[in-house]
């Protein structure tokens, strides 16, 4: 029996420079990398999707500032991490208006993560913000209705 490798694998990183068409050059990178049949593909696409766009508007990156976009998993986890510039007015958060017509990025990165945060790394040196998806999605946990055809190879009940 081969045994688990709880260590984190790379499968792409990439420096994107700091324009809007960024964001969707890196959901297609990260789907790519996952490939398309990947449990959470959608969800890291997403991911990706809303940490570069945030990384675009909310930090100081001009348009030859690079942003780097890294995705890393395990057995149980996939990892997306975006580092940009950072700036010197605010850090990343989660907004709190709820009439807001915008900045819900954060929102939806912790409604379909599992954990997420940021990582200053020192003045001038920018930020990363990640976070932490799991490789099963929950909607396959237990109290997911079970298939209606016959298709589940003989789980059913009886």
């Amino acid at each position: 029996m081969k045994a688990a490798s709880a260590e984190p694998r790379v499968l792409g990183s990439i420096h994107l420079v700091g324009i809007r068409e960024s964001v969707s050059h890196a959901r297609s990178e990260v789907r790519r990398w996952l490939g398309g049949h990947h449990p959470c593909v959608d969800d890291a696409v997403l991911a990706a999707s809303e940490l570069v766009t945030n990384a675009l508007r909310h930090s100081a990156a001009r348009p030859y500032d690079f942003i780097s976009l890294t995705v890393t998993t395990t057995e149980d986890m996939v990892y997306v991490e975006v580092r940009d510039p950072g700036s010197a007015f605010s850090g990343p958060h989660i907004r709190q208006e709820p009439e807001a017509e915008d900045g819900r990025g954060l929102l939806i990165v912790r409604e379909i993560s599992q954990d997420w945060g940021t990582r200053e790394h020192g003045r001038g040196l920018g930020r990363t913000v990640w976070c932490a998806i799991r490789a099963v999605p929950s909607s396959l946990d237990s109290s997911a209705p079970e298939p209606v055809s016959g298709s589940a190879g003989g789980r059913g009940s009886g």
